[in-house]
C-alpha cells in the first residue's frame, strides 16, 4: 500500500526514492520521460522549488531548458523569478493556440524541460507536456491550481492528472496564520468581484494567500 508523505514522496513496504528528488532525468529502468507538477497557492514557494530542482539538475551535469508565458512580465520577459528574488533565464512562449508547441522547436537536446506559470497557458500545454515526456524528457511544470475565485485554474488540474509526480505546496494565510491554499485578489484594497477577469498578473500589490475560511469574494 502506498503512502504519500508531507513532501509528496511515496513509500511502500520498501522505501522508494523518486526521480524528482534525485539527479536522474529519466526513469532508470525504462529510460522513459515523465511529468512533475509543482502547484499550490501564490506565495507558497512554487517557483522557488522549481528553481531548486533546476539547480540540482545543472549540478548533476544535465542540460536544462526553461520556458515562461509571454503574459507574465513580473520578473522581466526573459526570466522566471521567485518572490524571494532568485531568477533563471527563460525563453518566452506564446501561451495560446500553437504557441506552446514552440517549446519543442527551442530545444537543443535538453532532457530537463521546465515550464513556469502553467496556469497562464491554454489546454495545448497538456499535449505538449505529454509529447515531451514521450520523447524521454523530464518535464517540470509549475503553476497555481486555483483562480482567485477558488475554482480550478486550467490547464493545471489536467496536468496534475497526467503527471507521475505532484507536489501541492501551501502558503500561510495572511489573515489567520493557518495553511493557505487560495489566492486572494484585491482591487483598490477590496476583495475582487466574482465577475472580474480570471487572469490579472500581479504579486503582493494585488494578491495575498488565504485559507478557505478567510478567502473573500464580492458578489454585490
Amino acid at each position: 500500500m502506498a503512502v504519500v508523505g508531507a513532501f509528496g514522496v511515496a513509500s511502500t513496504r520498501q522505501q522508494l526514492t523518486l526521480p524528482p528528488y534525485t539527479h536522474t532525468s529519466m526513469h532508470e529502468i525504462t529510460q522513459s520521460g515523465f511529468v512533475e507538477v509543482i502547484t499550490g497557492s501564490m506565495f507558497s514557494g512554487k517557483t522557488e522549488e522549481l528553481l531548486r530542482r533546476l539547480r540540482r539538475a545543472r549540478i548533476a551535469g544535465q542540460e536544462v531548458a526553461v520556458f515562461t508565458p509571454a503574459l507574465d512580465e513580473r520578473y522581466g520577459t526573459t526570466k522566471i523569478g521567485s518572490h524571494a528574488g532568485r531568477e533563471w533565464e527563460a525563453t518566452v512562449i506564446e501561451p495560446e493556440g500553437d504557441g506552446p508547441w514552440d517549446i519543442r522547436d527551442h530545444l537543443n537536446g535538453e532532457k530537463v524541460v521546465a515550464i513556469d506559470e502553467a496556469n497562464f497557458f491554454d489546454d495545448t500545454l497538456v499535449d505538449v507536456a505529454e509529447a515531451l515526456a514521450a520523447d524521454h524528457r523530464r518535464v517540470i511544470v509549475c503553476g497555481t491550481d486555483q483562480t482567485f475565485r477558488g475554482e480550478p485554474f486550467h490547464p493545471v488540474p489536467e496536468l496534475v492528472a497526467l503527471a507521475e509526480y505532484v507536489d501541492k505546496l501551501q502558503a500561510i494565510c495572511a489573515e489567520c496564520g493557518e495553511p493557505a491554499t487560495r489566492n486572494q485578489r484585491f482591487v483598490d484594497g477590496e476583495p475582487a468581484h466574482v465577475d472580474d477577469p480570471t487572469i490579472v498578473v500581479g504579486a503582493e500589490e494585488r494578491y495575498e494567500a488565504r485559507c478557505r475560511n478567510c478567502h473573500e469574494l464580492r458578489t454585490d
